[in-house]
């Protein structure tokens, strides 16, 4: 794991986006054909609004995935992942992407998760762009998080944590309109990336970042297993590194 601390929040999401595409265009290269897994939430406007523009990636050569969605979520609805991807990454793009692989929680969950597991097993993970959590997780793998389980991606209970973090960030009026369960692609999935790219801004993080970054690897700091990772670097700006020693 590398930390990299930037003056703005700004700053921040066009290193992750800069350094993301680098890999991106590395994998292309190599194999004519780049996987890559995309985060939602506030932390990756700043993220995803520089990777749409960066240079010299030709997206009908990319395959894209998404790390969770609510359970029950009509595409239509405000919080919906999918709506945001869609509007904030897919339809920014100089050229659609070769494949957008959404996550639907709106039947079957688990017809959806054997689906999409099948899915992105034929499709290595070349870069995931993750954030963490108030209570630290990863996509919505919740403390204490299962990091053992080899399942692409799981049904999920959220806790009030994560869905008051929902609520304060704009997407529900009520907790109560907070689902309570989601589909989430597995710790262990996002660990298989090649590069991981974890944007994290804003102070109401740093106690999270403080976990992942500096305490011990536990379920509890879902995002503290980034740590056995080698070749992740998180990309803070100086409120969500505030609480950090070093």
């Amino acid at each position: 794991m590398h930390v990299e601390v930037l003056e703005t929040k700004d700053k921040l999401g066009e290193k992750a986006a800069r350094d993301g595409a680098e890999a991106i265009r590395q994998a292309l290269a190599e194999r004519g054909e780049a996987n890559i897994i995309v985060a939602t939430g506030a932390s990756q406007f700043e993220m995803l609004s520089h990777l749409v523009k960066q240079p010299g990636i030709d997206w009908r050569l990319v395959t894209c995935f998404h790390l969770d969605e609510y359970a029950g979520m009509p595409i239509t609805h405000p919080a919906s992942f999918r709506k945001y991807l869609k509007e904030r990454f897919v339809e920014q793009l100089p050229t659609p992407p070769r494949g957008f692989h959404y996550i639907n929680g709106e039947g079957d969950c688990s017809a959806e998760c054997e689906r999409l597991g099948a899915l992105i097993q034929k499709h290595p993970t070349d870069v995931a762009f993750i954030g963490i959590g108030e209570n630290g997780h990863v996509a919505f793998n919740d403390p204490p998080a299962d990091f053992t389980t080899e399942k692409p991606y799981l049904v999920v209970e959220l806790d009030e944590a994560c869905r008051r973090q929902q609520l304060g960030e704009g997407w529900f009026p009520t907790l109560d309109d907070v689902p309570r369960q989601a589909i989430s692609m597995s710790v262990r999935q996002i660990m298989k990336s090649k590069r991981i790219i974890c944007s994290v801004p804003d102070e109401r993080k740093s106690k999270a970042v403080q976990g992942a970054v500096e305490g011990p690897i536990t379920p509890q700091c879902p995002a503290s297993i980034l740590q056995q990772h080698d070749n992740c670097t998180i990309y803070l700006d100086p409120p969500a590194a505030s609480k950090l020693k070093k």
